[in-house]
């Protein structure tokens, strides 16, 4: 019986002897190498690498570089490129503890904890519920971090890693957000335009261009068409435009009887709008530096500026804003608690309500003019010329070089380097454009925008500071410290900014656009709806937290691989594709903008109020209305018609004449 024992045993050890050679028994242990991802997400596919190093094995070679491998229980072949390299592709599930690889009798054994894929959502979900229960951006986002280290450490290094988790929030994402270069330079950027702001204001300058324009108004309609001016002239930044036109005009627009509520609004409505559309402003760093985080995914090589600048054929909400303040002031109609406070002003001479208590606040005290001096336009005028055709020209001459470069990718090259020969041989290019335009478009688009934008602003506030020595209005104590109070106004944007760019790091390493695309995908949505949500979705968010900036950091590095993955997996081709992303670029800052004004926590709702001595409370009451009215108008009649195909062109026509069927028949002339 015992002999029989030992012959069927041996038995089966010939056979598995037999057997193994399929598996290449002859490699050796250290025949390959594997590598897998950090993070294995569970259902899902996960890439790894193997490479080899040795392919003049004869096992290799008999087989065209292919081996058959045991993952689990499944085999898969396995081709090696000529470089020794190759990739599987396995899917892993929650229950899979262990990664293991058997190719003859090399083996890999790796501990794995995959993770469900709703977990990546939770980082930014947090953001946003922190945001709207505390209405504080900055908590959200640093708690946003922390998670996701946590969630991360936890998959990847078990229970251990979580602790690290949160420690890799500041040595690991805020540091990387920091090292980043191309992160310096929007925060360099910012600063100095922030500093150039600072200088401006103090030296009268700003005070100077207000003081011009407010020489023209006389009457009720012309003061609040000055305001309306002045809001647009003080493109560049929304804080120097809520709190130098609100405090110049208040005295002008008392006497005209226009009611502090008015004032507020009009304040309010030209800040961000204008900001959020024009081209040099200290929201431009933000907004290219969140579209560049938002396309690093996807297959659009076009450049963050070029991008931008498309997309502003979609921004519905500021320029409905913008033209709707304008319909009210011509037509001398109002409707709604708007009209009862313009009404007591005018009939009554009561230009703010009877509870009405006036706001102060020391950040007011950096944008006034320094005792003695006197307000002088071309203070402020020279230093924004050379901001904006500093920019223009540091456009040009980067988009020559990346030009040239794009040019001899495809053999192409220029008789000489002068704009005028490079111009000339885009003629030769695989797509050449077709007209001048589109020669000028490409060239900015291959521009290095961030050097132009820091050059500019750079020379921008030596500018300033040096028409301010030159002319003894300060000395150069007191404009580097004019130009330290203007960076500091814009410390809290910047740490937004930093701790944006820690949330964006964080989901790209969770794969949270992942589960955003396969939830819209899932869903089956119509890209065309994708910009009439973005717009619903930052308009919530903005309205929650009171920062467009929170609400731009949160949504764009989310929706805007969503958007592409869609229109992807829907076969849309380029053509298709790009009106649809331009306008969710678009969106994302118009509904934040939108929020930011039907907020009573938005940062500019509350310096409008500041500026113009209106009760908070009062300024919230009376401009809502008028926002939502507008958004409502901008979402139906501009974003959701553009995004199911119709021309931008039609459907600004078409708002525009719903806006101002609105104000004649629901408002009442004053």
């Amino acid at each position: 019986m015992s002999q029989r024992k030992y012959f069927f045993v041996l038995f089966f050890l010939v056979q598995i002897l037999n057997f193994i050679p399929a598996y290449a028994v002859r490699f050796s242990s250290d025949q390959f190498t594997i590598s897998i991802p950090d993070l294995i997400l569970a259902d899902e596919p996960t890439i790894i690498k193997v490479s080899t190093k040795d392919l003049s094995h004869p096992d290799l070679v008999n087989n065209n570089n292919t081996v058959s491998a045991l993952i689990g229980e499944e085999t898969v072949d396995i081709t090696f490129s000529d470089d020794g390299n190759a990739t599987i592709e396995h899917t892993f599930h929650s229950e899979n503890t262990y990664c293991q690889i058997s190719i003859g009798n090399f083996q890999y054994s790796q501990g794995i904890h995959p993770m469900p894929l709703w977990y990546s959502i939770l980082p930014p979900l947090l953001a946003i519920i922190i945001a709207l229960l505390f209405k504080e951006v900055i908590i959200a986002l640093v708690s946003g971090c922390v998670l996701g280290g946590m969630i991360f450490g936890y998959f990847t290094q078990g229970a251990l890693g979580i602790l690290k988790g949160i420690l890799n929030f500041i040595d690991t994402y805020v540091i990387n957000a920091l090292a980043d270069p191309f992160h310096a330079s929007i925060i360099v950027f910012s600063l100095t335009i922030g500093g150039m702001v600072g200088v401006i204001s103090r030296n009268g300058g700003m005070q100077g261009i207000v003081d011009r324009l407010s020489k023209y108004a006389s009457t009720r309609k012309s003061g609040q068409m000055v305001t309306w001016i002045l809001g647009i002239a003080v493109f560049f930044d929304d804080y120097a435009n809520a709190l130098v036109v609100g405090n110049t005009m208040r005295p002008i627009t008392d006497r005209l009887r226009i009611s502090r509520e008015k004032l507020s609004y009009i304040v309010d409505s030209t800040a961000a709008p204008v900001s959020a559309v024009a081209f040099i402003t200290t929201w431009i760093g933000a907004e290219l530096s969140y579209i560049q985080d938002g396309v690093a995914s996807t297959g659009i090589t076009e450049s963050s500026y070029s991008i931008f600048f498309s997309s502003l054929s979609y921004s519905f909400y500021p320029i409905f804003t913008l033209f709707f303040i304008f319909l009210l002031i011509m037509s001398g109609r109002d409707f709604g608690a708007m009209f009862k406070a313009e009404q007591r002003a005018s009939n009554h001479g009561q230009v703010e309500s009877e509870n009405s208590k006036r706001l102060s606040s020391d950040e007011m005290k950096q944008f006034e003019v320094i005792k003695g001096a006197i307000p002088a336009m071309h203070n402020a005028l020279l230093p924004l010329l050379v901001l904006i055709l500093g920019a223009i020209a540091g456009l040009l001459s980067t988009g020559l070089d990346g030009t040239i470069s794009a040019l001899a990718d495809q053999g192409i090259a220029p008789l000489s380097d002068s704009i005028v020969d490079v111009l000339a041989a885009m003629s030769e290019m695989q797509e050449p454009p077709e007209n001048f335009f589109e020669k000028i478009g490409l060239l900015i688009g291959n521009a290095d925008s961030y050097k132009a934008l820091m050059w500019a602003s750079l020379g921008a506030v030596i500018t300033a500071i040096v028409l301010s020595i030159s002319q003894k209005i300060m000395n150069l104590e007191e404009s580097i410290s004019a130009a330290t109070s203007g960076m500091k106004a814009m410390f809290t944007s910047i740490i937004i900014l930093i701790l944006a760019w820690a949330l964006a790091s964080v989901t790209t390493d969770l794969h949270t656009a992942d589960f955003i695309t396969g939830s819209l995908l899932s869903s089956g949505i119509d890209p065309g709806f994708l910009p009439a949500i973005t717009f619903l979705m930052a308009a919530v968010i903005a309205f929650s937290t009171g920062s467009s900036w929170g609400t731009m950091a949160i949504l764009y590095p989310l929706i805007l691989g969503a958007t592409w993955s869609v229109c992807q997996d829907q076969a849309y081709t380029l053509e298709e594709t790009m009106p649809i992303f331009y306008n969710v670029v678009s969106c994302v800052l118009a509904g934040a903008v939108l929020g930011d004004h039907c907020s009573p926590i938005s940062d500019t709702t509350i310096l409008s109020s500041l500026s113009t001595s209106c009760n908070h409370i009062d300024h919230v009451r009376t401009q809502l209305p008028y926002a939502a009215t507008v958004g409502g108008v901008a979402l139906l009649a501009g974003t959701l018609l553009t995004g199911l195909g119709m021309s931008p062109i039609i459907s600004y026509a078409f708002g525009g004449l719903t806006l101002a069927g609105i104000i004649f028949f629901a408002g009442k002339k004053v």
